[in-house]
């Protein structure tokens, strides 16, 4: 079967039910029998989903995205068939039956009506389009969430291609839809009441690495400002998830530089939501809420505040490019890996195992007003090189890559013909062990409009997967 779960990250995913399927896989495969499901949801899940499931060997085919241990272990050994995709496709590709029709959807809200007004969660992810699509619905009603949570959705369903009209959206914090979703009541096959908190993981504090990387961009911005490359008023944010992107927005924050912002964004995470007691984050548009528990509770004993000041949208309304690009987002996002003409990988170790996916970040590299990528210039003590030849997976192609930050430096690449990106990239970005290397590849490599060696491009990749070590 086919079975779609709400949740955009832990924020709103369904708790008891994939519990419950992964329970009784692991009583089925007991008996010999087998027992699998192909699952969707928005996009990664919490520690019940994916985690529990992927344990339980209760997976065969998983999309858009995931970001638990167990299951990419699985996915990596073959195990289960993983469609990686960008986060604006999936309701879409949901709404035309690209994967099949779908059998159940499990959605947490917490209230259903009587004439199926679902008031959802933490996220609003692709829950609206799955109680749309599913023939037989669950609702997950949680008790341990705040129903005024609900007064920040702001749900729509586009309408259908060559009928999709225009977003009307001009603000970050315009509202231009309902506060809850919709279902046929005549689909409710069930309701399990919980009172499970979201499975919200930690976020380590900003270290010295991460801190030299938000002062590089900090002190861009204020020198895009300072030239009108960015108006006065700013122009809204977009940052990707983790730590290192975590700790850059906190710094863009810290600095007297940059005026109050708003944030455009897919997920806020605990350092903007921090910033918005201080004024300094004026609003945020999010599709969820991946926070740390204590600030959930802080919207809860005040929402008055935070009501009008977070607006929580489907992921093909904070993710749509038209948005993006109306707005004139400013994105930021983290890499793998960079190679020496601007190229990401975003997903994939050596071209092979999958990390997590590509999530919304294409969503939002393409189609932004200035496109950023952080990443530490090297890892593993300096046995992996972030900076390469050529990337052994591309998820953004040069074309859609402005600008590439390590701790090292910050290398715009704006305007810069093949060769000139390059060697901005080596000495700004790459880290000094491995300058010498990647300027003997470019000096020995072919002369041609992009120069490669086409013999000793991925020489890095395989001393890596030989010794452990890039530099052999």
């Amino acid at each position: 079967m086919m079975v779609a779960m709400s949740g955009f990250t832990p924020a709103g995913a369904a708790k008891a039910v994939p519990r419950a399927i992964a329970n009784r896989a692991k009583q089925i495969h007991a008996a010999g029998e087998p027992f699998q499901i192909r699952l969707l949801t928005g996009a990664s899940t919490g520690e019940s989903v994916d985690e529990r499931l992927a344990e339980a060997d209760a997976i065969s085919w998983r999309a858009p995205y995931q970001s638990s241990r167990a299951l990419r272990k699985k996915i990596n050994s073959g195990q289960v068939d993983f469609v990686d995709m960008h986060l604006s496709h999936l309701p879409q590709s949901v709404m035309f039956g690209h994967f099949g029709e779908i059998d159940v959807a499990v959605i947490e809200a917490t209230e259903v009506t009587a004439d199926g007004k679902v008031y959802l969660t933490t996220s609003i992810g692709a829950s609206p389009t799955f109680l749309k699509k599913a023939k037989k619905v669950i609702i997950e009603i949680n008790r341990a969430q705040s129903r005024d949570i609900s007064d920040m959705g702001d749900v729509v369903i586009p309408n259908r291609p060559p009928n999709r009209l225009s977003l009307s959206l001009s603000h970050p914090l315009e509202r231009i839809g309902k506060k809850y979703a919709e279902v046929d009541p005549a689909k409710i096959v069930g309701i399990v009441e919980t009172d499970q908190p979201d499975e919200l993981g930690g976020f380590t504090a900003s270290d010295e690495l991460s801190e030299k990387i938000a002062g590089y961009v900090v002190e861009f911005l204020s020198n895009e400002l300072a030239s009108g490359r960015i108006p006065s008023s700013f122009l809204p944010l977009q940052s990707g998830v983790g730590n290192v992107a975590n700790a850059v927005t906190a710094g863009v924050g810290k600095s007297p530089d940059i005026p109050d912002f708003f944030m455009y964004t897919e997920v806020l995470q605990p350092a903007p939501f921090a910033l918005m007691r201080s004024g300094r984050l004026r609003g945020a548009s999010s599709c969820g809420l991946t926070l740390l528990p204590e600030q959930m509770q802080e919207i809860a004993d005040d929402i008055e505040f935070f009501r009008d000041r977070i607006v929580l949208r489907p992921q093909e309304i904070s993710n749509n490019p038209a948005a993006v690009r109306q707005l004139g987002v400013i994105a930021m996002n983290t890499a793998l890996e960079v190679d020496l003409y601007g190229h990401v990988n975003s997903t994939h170790v050596c071209g092979q195992n999958i990390m997590n996916g590509i999530g919304g970040s294409g969503d939002f590299a393409r189609n932004s007003y200035l496109s950023m990528f952080v990443c530490p210039s090297v890892a593993k003590g300096g046995k992996i090189s972030a900076i390469v030849p050529l990337c052994s997976h591309t998820d953004h192609n040069e074309h859609s890559v402005h600008v590439i930050v390590t701790e090292q430096g910050l290398a715009d690449l704006r305007g810069l013909a093949p060769g000139e990106r390059a060697r901005t990239i080596i000495d700004n970005c790459a880290h000094p062990m491995y300058r010498d290397y990647l300027h003997k590849y470019l000096d020995n490599s072919s002369a041609a409009h992009i120069r490669h060696d086409l013999q000793h491009c991925f020489d890095l990749h395989r001393n890596f997967m030989e010794s452990g070590d890039m530099l052999g």
